[in-house]
């Protein structure tokens, strides 16, 4: 017998019989690479499971499936590991690592790419590029295309293309079950529909079908910053610059520090269409105030994709907290600009997302994303190196959002969510709760899939 950190009790034959099904590595705590393969991207979550299985293909997914539900063991699903809430690691319980099914297939002619969901958007984006085409992606290149897909994806391209589910034309998904299915509008429609904002809840996706669009290779993006001091005053013109941006255009609000610990508030934005027509449309942007830096021209669309990378690596605590406002009202503004005055980590970022054009014209209930009407968003991402300061940093960071709740929906963008309780999840999917209850009974009546932000199996 083998004794789990979380108390399990796994036979060796189990695990002997386990190990020879996989074409990947099955790896118990005593294995060379254990530790290294438990990693995630936020240093706050050490999880130790009991058995990590590094799948390799689809066959290896079921295999671990399988195991899982006939073992009665908690199941951790890694992507791209770069999670704040950090579900994919578990305590004593069976991770299944996807991280080396990373292959990819662009189809140029069909403006099309399948990719398997161990692969990062900086990966997808080089091959994409290659052909002069891109699909919504996140705004950090390290960043997993399953767990950003599976949640909504919003990046750059949101307004023109649509979020990462807009542009999805079909999964493999391997169920509850064990059983590989395909989903896609004509094939399994119901489940389809699901996967496009909840589909961690309903099984492990295999295989991503995006469509794929000419983007590239140079778009017009980059940061415009200004001095701290005149936070109010940029944040009151990018409100209203924002509301009249063309879809092409996305911009994003920042308040960050320097690499030398100096405050200051941060525009950011991509326009993605031709050079010339962006290049005018930015135009207003660069000029007002006096920025002391702006980086805003021409650049690689895969350089906009990792410009924000330096601010989120590897190696440190982080703690969000996140939700949608209507307007970014002056009270908001207010808020905002009096609690960084007391920020305690040169690290933490104030990012306020903006949501239009296509991404904003999908019905609500299309997808299991629940909040297309929504023109704002503010996320404290709050991420600190010493894990001594956690207590601090986390009060400041509630203490923070509490501040800004009044200004706030009750929605919040589900991968952006920490460990924060049902009541949240229930806000990120809305009036789509009810439905997605009753698929999760479908496909997972057990909830063997509930290290996620957790949509519980109608009885």
């Amino acid at each position: 017998m083998v004794t789990e950190p979380a108390g399990l009790a796994i036979h060796e034959a189990v695990i002997a019989d386990f190990r020879s099904s996989l074409r990947g590595d099955l790896l118990t705590p005593a294995d060379d690479g254990y530790d290294a393969a438990r990693v995630v991207w936020n240093a706050m979550i050490d999880r130790r499971p009991a058995l990590i299985a590094r799948c390799h293909g689809v066959s290896d997914v079921s295999s671990a499936v399988n195991v899982a539900r006939e073992q009665g063991l908690v199941v951790a699903v890694r992507g791209g590991g770069h999670n704040v809430s950090g579900n994919a690691v578990c305590d004593g319980g069976l991770m299944i690592d996807l991280s080396p099914m990373a292959s990819i297939r662009v189809d140029p002619m069909a403006r099309t790419a399948r990719a398997e969901p161990g692969v990062l958007w900086k990966d997808l984006d080089h091959e994409t590029q290659s052909f002069g085409l891109a699909t919504t992606g996140g705004t950090i290149s390290a960043t997993g295309i399953a767990g950003l897909t599976l949640g909504g994806g919003v990046g750059w391209l949101s307004g023109k293309h649509g979020m990462a589910i807009d542009n999805l034309l079909s999964v493999d998904i391997v169920t509850a079950d064990g059983q590989l299915r395909h989903a896609s509008p004509s094939e399994d429609p119901e489940l389809f529909w699901g996967i496009r904002g909840a589909g961690a809840n309903l099984g492990i996706v295999t295989s991503f079908e995006y469509r794929l669009h000419p983007v590239g290779p140079m778009v017009v993006g980059g940061l415009v910053i200004h001095p701290i001091e005149r936070a109010s005053d940029v944040l009151r013109f990018y409100r209203d610059f924002a509301t009249a941006q063309p879809d092409e255009l996305t911009t994003y609000a920042a308040l960050l520090s320097l690499p030398d610990g100096t405050p200051v508030i941060a525009l950011a934005c991509c326009y993605a269409g031709d050079i010339e027509e962006g290049e005018r449309i930015v135009t207003p942007l660069k000029l007002h105030g006096q920025p002391i830096v702006d980086t805003v021209g021409p650049m690689p669309y895969t350089a906009l994709q990792s410009m924000l990378d330096g601010a989120f690596p590897y190696g440190r605590q982080n703690y969000w907290k996140s939700g949608y406002v209507n307007s970014i009202n002056d009270a908001a503004i207010e808020t905002i600009v009096e609690q960084t005055r007391v920020i305690p980590s040169p690290h933490t970022v104030i990012l306020i997302q903006d949501f239009h054009g296509a991404a904003g014209r999908v019905p609500n209930d299309a997808t299991a994303f629940a909040h297309r009407d929504a023109p704002h968003s503010i996320a404290i991402l709050s991420n600190w190196a010493d894990p001594a300061d956690n207590e601090r940093q986390i009060a400041w960071t509630r203490a923070f959002f509490a501040a800004l709740e009044p200004e706030m929906t009750q929605g919040v963008y589900v991968n952006e969510l920490g460990d924060e309780g049902n009541d949240r999840v229930r806000h990120a999917y809305g009036d789509n709760y009810d439905r997605l209850a009753a698929l999760k009974a479908e496909y997972d009546p057990t909830n063997l899939f509930r290290m996620n932000q957790n949509i519980s199996p109608t009885s």
